[in-house]
């Protein structure tokens, strides 16, 4: 058995991993991956952790962490404005063509949504992200609101048929259809 005194070992490197960012720590780690070379596998050189200083953002006035930050709220605010969108829909959509373009939108904003949170987490925006989330949510529950009735597992309203086609007009008494 080895000598070393483990728990301080992992504790450097807990230390040393918590300086470096996620991003500079994917970076190095598909610069040190191995390369091929005439059919043996050769390891690259280990590198330095770069220092957490955001140099390419500090160039551009921002810091670090505020380089990203704005990337992810310009994302939230594009899927809060078509979530917003939604409630403001300018078609009838109780059958037809407006009904599926209008379910697509749903979808859309909910993957919108995803979009967003997934920028959102990654910069670590704990109310943009809660604000992402609620755009899945939305974007989701007007979709279920449109589906699930005609799917058969609501109950269909005079607002939302049971089917998506349009029902056909009726002819009067004395009119003959052409």
């Amino acid at each position: 058995m080895s000598d070393r005194n483990w728990e301080a070992e992992l504790a450097k490197i807990d230390k040393q991993l918590a300086s470096v960012s996620d991003e500079a720590l994917l970076a190095e780690s598909k610069a040190a991956a191995p390369a091929k070379t005439a059919g043996r596998t050769v390891a690259a050189p280990m590198v330095a952790a770069p220092a957490r200083s955001g140099a390419g953002a500090a160039s551009a006035g921002l810091s670090a962490p505020a380089a990203g930050a704005w990337r992810g709220w310009v994302k939230v605010a594009i899927a809060v404005g078509a979530a917003a969108g939604l409630m403001f829909w300018p078609w009838p959509a109780a059958c037809g063509g407006p009904l599926i373009g209008f379910t697509a939108a749903t979808g859309a904003v909910a993957l919108l949504g995803v979009w967003s949170a997934v920028g959102t987490w990654r910069h670590r925006l704990g109310l943009a992200h809660v604000a992402s989330l609620l755009v899945v949510v939305w974007g989701l529950a007007l979709g279920a609101r449109e589906i699930l009735p005609r799917a058969g597992y609501a109950i269909p309203t005079a607002e939302r048929s049971a089917g998506w086609r349009c029902p056909a007009p009726s002819v009067g008494p004395g009119v003959i259809p052409s």
